[in-house]
């Protein structure tokens, strides 16, 4: 049995349907004051399946998250495998400054203690947020999922990452699609003077496909994309798996030049039209 948390209610019936399973009725409103009511509304038994990204606002998501967990847990279902598609407070996965909180280890706890028995998450942060949890935690990429988008709608395309940090992506996806990969690398020409172009490749006359895992504030795309029409590049795609878009970032991807912008459903956003339906339902079947 699938159960669709507020926030990924539209996937878990994806996946629902991946899987021939049963999709679980969720009862989820605010009372006046802003707390959250929770209720299951289905008869279920043990082999659970909860969906659920705790992107924007995350408190809210987390805390209904929680809820549904505790509530199930309290059914007597000990199988209950939790899909955090997005999973929100990881950027801090370890203390950089004294004092700090270790947001990633106080929510991974939270997750286990409402009783989760094993985790599923997309593209995490940091791949070391799953050795914070005590139950199994699988982290599942999509970039084959954003592959086969490329497939379908880019001729020969060059995969570039926007910066070095995000090659491995590139790489991911080039590989699936015996393409060509590079990224944009910082060269200084003088003391005053940085310049900023692809490491390898001449994008000249070509589509390019910039990917990334998080697009937040869009700064980087932005200066990709204009780098990438200064050298010439005919058409610019860019792709991700989290479209976080806060503010006017998809406005200013568009405006540096970008012909079309593409995220998972990870999220819910304008561009969160590639599915990880099938990618969440294949790693569900294979370990159940």
């Amino acid at each position: 049995m699938i159960i669709g948390g507020s926030s990924s209610q539209k996937l878990a019936a994806n996946v629902a349907r991946e899987m021939g399973d049963v999709l679980c009725p969720l009862e989820s409103r605010k009372f006046p004051d802003g707390e959250r009511y929770i209720r299951i509304k289905g008869d279920i038994s043990d082999g659970v399946v909860v969906v659920q990204s705790t992107g924007y606002p995350q408190d809210e998501n987390l805390m209904e998250l929680f809820l549904i967990l505790k509530t199930i847990s309290n059914m007597g279902i000990t199988n209950i495998r939790t899909v955090i598609p997005y999973f929100g407070y990881g950027r801090q996965e370890k203390r950089f400054n004294p004092g700090e909180a270790v947001s990633a280890e106080v929510v991974c706890d939270l997750i286990q203690y409402a009783g989760a028995s094993e985790i599923y998450s997309i593209n995490l942060h940091e791949e070391s947020i799953c050795n914070l949890f005590n139950v199994p935690a699988n982290n599942l990429s999509a970039m084959p999922t954003i592959a086969n988008y490329v497939w379908d709608n880019i001729d020969d395309p060059v995969i570039v990452a926007p910066d070095k940090g995000a090659l491995g992506f590139a790489q991911e996806i080039a590989n699936i699609l015996n393409c060509e990969s590079d990224y944009l690398e910082k060269i200084r020409i003088s003391p005053e003077k940085v310049e900023t172009k692809p490491k390898n490749l001449d994008v000249d006359g070509r589509d390019a496909v910039i990917i990334d895992d998080i697009i937040s504030t869009g700064g980087t795309i932005v200066n990709a994309c204009g780098i990438l029409r200064e050298h010439g590049a005919r058409k610019i795609l860019v792709g991700c798996v989290h479209p976080v878009l806060v503010e006017d970032a998809l406005l200013k991807i568009f405006a540096a030049g970008a012909d079309d912008v593409v995220g998972t459903d990870t999220l819910k956003s304008e561009v969160s039209s590639v599915s990880v339906a099938s990618l969440v339902a294949d790693a569900l079947k294979k370990g159940s």
